[in-house]
């Protein structure tokens, strides 16, 4: 098998629901039968698409073990997987143009029995599968040994000689096939799926070998072998894990970095307008929804360099999206903070930019919410015991209009720093629009210029980011 099974959804995306897969009217007539399986089982029919996998059709077997895959308008081309009711034990195949084929196997081991009729393409899959899995179980035993030897056993460098000739005849088994059938779309999925093999570094001026060459060789080239052009390889586990892959591992983990990986592979992928839809579609939406802190600069520079090609996102989309835009961009790590001004307790206008201290800490707070009432005491006392010393303020902001109740908390919880709030509702809602408060309690760390140097971080977090801040000055005046 090519990947492991692990979601498969019906539920399709905005995206997903816009790309057509429509073919022609020939239609696919696929029958499956697996010894195993008992009348009435529902199996599915899905395919990969990216790192997801879709269901397509569904059908239930009859009283031989037989199901069959009907349909009127021909599936999208690439690998697609079988799916029986317990859904853990599934095999894949090749739907290719011509789909009107059948497999036969047995529910012990798909590969080992499977049978293909008027599927050139899977005949060619099943004996790669095959063939991989006799050599494994080779290797399997040599590795075994090799673990179980101690270092320095003579034994060691015959067994690793032994691994190395049957990888190189698995090489030599791909390159055969791609050479003896080029057309063929196993013969591209090998392609696809070929390792970047690293020539030896150079030597630098100083005599030694150059110890970023591979790194920076191995992501180069890391596509050369991906074809952007067939949007097959969509369908196929591959590509998923490839751009994950690319991203997440090669990619340095900055905004900036990630930027120029995100350009490089939309103009990759322009080379076939259904791998650059789903290419721009992942690389916005992963980066809107990470986890990292500052990522969403990545959504911003997605949406404002490639909405105005996306012409599979409706009008009603695109508005949201250019809204949230709107709203992000001047949150940005390193953007000056907007400006508020509020009255505190006393009724006395405060504004954040007249707060003189190294940093200041920006928490939008709500008396009433439950998970307040367990982090600002929190706060409080990472304020006390730590920040306060380190020149750090707090500009606790009040979100809702309950002004006794609001000071009654910040007096049973010492809440000895700048309290305000906002007691008019629209600018109260205005000023959650502008620092993009959906949920409280949110924290904004601000520098002295009030410059974003974090945001959305917890209390216990914020000493230590200070000090990695500190350390990272202290760095900077040592190169002046």
């Amino acid at each position: 098998m090519l990947t492991n099974f692990s979601k498969i959804t019906t539920a399709l995306s905005v995206f997903i629901s816009a790309i057509s897969f429509a073919g022609n009217t020939e239609g696919y007539n696929i029958k499956i039968s697996a010894k195993g399986l008992k009348e009435g089982d529902k199996c599915l029919l899905a395919n990969y698409y990216g790192d997801k996998q879709y269901i397509k059709d569904s059908a239930r077997a009859d009283a031989k073990g037989e199901v069959l895959f009907k349909g009127k308008e021909k599936l999208a081309q690439g690998i697609y997987l079988f799916v029986p009711p317990s859904k853990n034990k599934y095999f894949d195949f090749v739907m290719d143009a011509d789909q009107n084929f059948a497999l036969e196997t047995d529910t012990l081991d798909y590969v080992k029995y499977m049978k293909t009729k008027g599927s050139e393409e899977n005949k060619f899959f099943y004996d790669y599968q095959n063939f991989m899995s006799a050599k494994q179980k080779q290797v399997e035993p040599m590795r075994a040994r090799v673990n179980a030897l101690k270092k320095g056993n003579d034994s060691i460098k015959i067994i690793q000689d032994k691994l190395v000739e049957i990888d190189k005849e698995v090489k030599t088994y791909k390159l055969d096939f791609i050479k003896n059938n080029p057309k063929s779309f196993v013969a591209k999925l090998f392609k696809s799926m070929e390792e970047t093999e690293i020539p030896e570094a150079p030597i630098l001026s100083n005599g030694r070998k150059d110890s970023t060459f591979a790194y920076h060789y191995y992501k180069t080239h890391f596509w050369d072998n991906f074809d952007f052009s067939d949007d097959r390889l969509l369908r196929t586990p591959i590509f998923g894990n490839k751009i994950k892959q690319y991203m997440e591992k090669l990619t340095p983990q900055t905004p900036d970095s990630i930027d120029i990986s995100c350009d490089y592979l939309a103009n990759k992928a322009r080379a076939n307008h259904e791998v650059f839809k789903y290419v721009v579609y992942w690389l916005t939406f992963t980066y809107e929804d990470s986890k990292i802190m500052g990522m969403d600069a990545v959504f911003v520079h997605m949406v404002n360099g490639y909405l105005k090609e996306s012409d599979w996102v409706d009008s009603t989309h695109q508005y949201k999206m250019k809204d949230r835009v709107r709203t992000l961009e001047p949150l940005l790590l390193g953007k000056k903070a907007p400006g508020i001004t509020m009255p505190d307790s006393l009724g006395k206008n405060i504004s954040l930019y007249d707060v003189k201290a190294k940093y200041t800490v920006v928490i939008f707070w709500d008396h009433g919410c439950s998970h307040c009432k367990k982090e600002v005491p929190k706060l409080v006392d990472v304020y006390n015991t730590k920040l306060k010393a380190k020149g750090v303020q707090v500009y606790a902001v009040e979100t809702e209009d309950k002004p006794e109740d609001w000071k009654k908390f910040i007096r049973d919880n010492k809440m000895n720093w700048i309290n305000v709030h906002q007691p008019d509702e629209y600018s109260r809602a205005v000023t959650k629009k502008i620092y993009d408060i959906y949920s409280t309690p949110v924290i904004y760390l601000l520098d002295e210029n009030k410059i974003i140097k974090a945001k959305r971080i917890d209390s216990d977090q914020l000493d230590g980011f200070i000090d990695m801040l500190e350390k990272e000055k202290g760095k900077e005046k040592e190169k002046k």
